[in-house]
């Protein structure tokens, strides 16, 4: 691993006495927001299906890993060896059916295996099967996350139809709370039928962050479209009426269809 030596290399001397001042000058605190900058637009390539890209965007995030493990290196908590080994010890431990002579019959097998080996660790002692859901993750990404773990323990629906009746039955309860025009049942009321088509997706099996992400995506593509529609008609979308973009908003819509075909 020679170039993954040279990135620690790199990174020493970026932090020495003759190296960058404004490297030198970041702590851990500084340098959250970039780690979460250096994610999502890694998070944004893979999207794209931008290859090139998403290396360049990975290299960013694995910069970002050995820059918090120099900083912790010169305050004496550790160096990226000892996170590097921590992460060699944890995959072969949760991996026994790999690494060891347990016998395992599906991926849902192997994710209970996984939690009732994780709890069993050191420091890892939880009172709730919910505990180390981090609390900064995306709201959809931890509703996720939270729905998988409690059905971990057979804390779920034995199928997807009442799933759907769930997800009406929300639905009606924000309509009934937006007809009271109280803001914080309408708020609560949106968040249960957020919550449920979150459940949804886990048993149709898709991620609901990305396909929200995907969705979010969609519609720029399209509105950007329409702005340029409408700029080569020498018109601006604040002069339009609704129906005029709308079928702007269509004729887009039907381009990226045909290109996708």
């Amino acid at each position: 691993m020679r170039e993954f030596d040279e990135l620690v290399e790199i990174m020493r001397r970026l932090r020495g006495p003759d190296g960058c001042p404004w490297d030198r000058q970041q702590d851990h605190r500084s340098m959250r927001g970039f780690f979460v900058e250096e994610v999502c637009e890694a998070l944004e390539a893979l999207d794209d299906e931008d290859w090139p890209r998403f290396c360049a965007e990975l290299g960013d995030v694995m910069l970002q890993v050995v820059f918090h493990a120099q900083l912790a290196a010169e305050a004496g908590h550790f160096d990226i060896r000892d996170a590097l080994r921590v992460i060699n010890d944890k995959l072969r431990r949760r991996h026994p059916h790999v690494f060891g002579d347990l016998e395992v019959e599906s991926a849902e097998e192997v994710l209970v295996n996984w939690e009732h080996i994780k709890r069993g660790e050191p420091g890892e002692e939880r009172r709730s099967v919910l505990d180390g859901v981090p609390k900064g993750l995306p709201a959809l990404q931890r509703a996720a996350d939270v729905q998988r773990r409690a059905a971990r323990v057979g804390f779920d629906w034995p199928e997807i139809a009442p799933v759907w009746e769930k997800v009406q039955e929300e639905l009606g309860e924000l309509g009934a709370a937006a007809e009271t025009g109280d803001a914080r049942e309408i708020e609560a009321e949106l968040g249960d039928l957020l919550f449920a088509v979150v459940n949804l997706a886990r048993f149709l099996k898709v991620d609901p962050e990305q396909a929200l992400r995907g969705a979010v995506r969609r519609f720029e593509e399209r509105f950007r479209t329409v702005e340029r529609q409408a700029a080569e008609q020498g018109r601006d979308l604040c002069s339009m009426g609704l129906a005029e973009m709308d079928e702007l908003w269509e004729a887009a819509k039907e381009s990226e269809q045909r290109r996708q075909a």
